[in-house]
C-alpha cells in the first residue's frame, strides 16, 4: 500500500478579519508548515483595516467591547487542545482568565483615569479617556501564547484597532489565535497579525503616519531608539514596558494592569457651562 502524503498546513495572515497570503507571496519553513511571510505591502493593507474599523470599534459602548473580548475568552476556552502543539494547558487558561479580566475592566477604567476638575470659572470640567487609535504591536517573549494576549487586550479594552508582528518563533500559534478571532464577535480589522521577520517591518511601522502608538515590551536598544527616531515624524507614541519572561507572564502583578489600558489611550478635556 503507497505511503500517503500528508497535506500540511498553510497558515496565513491575518487582516481585516480575512486568511491571507502575502501579498509578495513568500513564505517560511516551520517544521513541516508553510507560513506566509508579511510584506511591508501587507504591513500597509493591515494599517488601512485597522484605521477603517477604528471608528466602529471605539464607538461601541464599553459594555459591548466588554461583550465581545468575554466571548474571545469563551472562544479560547472551547478550543484549549488546538494549542497543545506549542503551549501547555496552564497557559491556554491563563490566556483565557486574562481575557476575563480585561473584558471586566472596559466599563470601569473611565471612572479611575477621568476625573472632573475643579475650575474658579462657571463650568464644568471634565476629563475623559478616549481610544488613541491604530496601535502596533512588537511581540516579545518567550511564550507562543500570553505574551499576545497581555498586550492585545488592553489595546482592544480601550477601543483601539491593533497590528501585531508576531515574528518567526510562534507565528503558527499567533494564527491559530486568529482563527479564535474569526469564530468570535471582534469586527473585521479590530486586530490584524503579521507573521514572518520582524525586522523587516518595524522600520516601516515607525514611520507610518497612520499608526498612532506602538507597544514594545523587548529589551533591544537598538529597536527602541529606531522607534522612537521614526515614530517623532507624526509624534508617535512608543510604549515601552518591562519585559516580562518565562513564569512572571502568569503574574497577575507582573503582566496585566489597568494602567496598560491607560497606556494607549488619550485624555481629553472638555468645558461645559453650568446651568446648560
Amino acid at each position: 500500500m503507497k505511503k500517503r502524503i500528508a497535506v500540511n498546513k498553510t497558515y496565513k495572515l491575518f487582516i481585516g478579519g480575512q486568511f491571507v497570503r502575502s501579498e509578495s507571496g513568500h513564505y517560511f519553513r516551520d517544521g513541516e508548515d508553510n507560513v506566509s511571510r508579511a510584506s511591508r505591502k501587507d504591513l500597509r493593507d493591515a494599517v488601512t483595516a485597522a484605521r477603517k474599523t477604528f471608528s466602529g470599534w471605539s464607538g461601541k459602548t464599553a459594555y459591548n467591547r466588554g461583550q465581545i473580548l468575554y466571548r474571545i475568552a469563551e472562544e479560547l476556552e472551547s478550543r484549549k487542545s488546538e494549542f497543545s502543539n506549542w503551549a501547555i494547558l496552564a497557559e491556554v487558561e491563563k490566556a483565557v482568565d486574562r481575557l476575563v479580566w480585561y473584558a471586566g475592566w472596559t466599563d470601569k477604567y473611565t471612572q479611575i483615569f477621568g476625573t472632573v476638575n475643579p475650575v474658579a470659572l462657571p463650568y464644568f470640567n471634565f476629563t475623559m479617556p478616549e481610544a488613541t487609535g491604530v496601535v502596533g504591536i512588537i511581540l516579545q517573549g518567550d511564550l507562543p501564547l500570553l505574551p499576545l494576549i497581555s498586550t492585545m487586550a488592553p489595546a482592544i479594552a480601550g477601543g483601539n484597532t491593533c497590528i501585531l508582528l508576531t515574528g518567526e518563533r510562534y507565528s503558527q500559534a499567533a494564527i491559530t489565535f486568529a482563527e479564535v478571532l474569526a469564530a468570535s464577535d471582534v469586527p473585521g480589522g479590530v486586530v490584524n497579525i503579521l507573521t514572518g521577520p520582524q525586522a523587516e517591518l518595524i522600520s516601516q511601522m515607525a514611520k507610518h503616519m497612520d499608526v498612532n502608538a506602538i507597544a514594545y515590551n523587548g529589551t533591544s536598544k537598538e529597536v527602541l531608539r529606531t522607534l522612537q527616531e521614526e515614530g517623532a515624524a507624526n509624534v508617535k507614541r512608543i510604549i515601552s514596558r518591562p519585559q516580562p519572561s518565562g513564569k512572571q507572564w502568569f503574574q497577575d502583578k507582573k503582566a496585566q494592569s489597568p494602567y496598560w489600558i491607560q497606556e494607549t489611550i488619550e485624555m481629553k478635556t472638555t468645558w461645559h457651562p453650568v446651568g446648560v
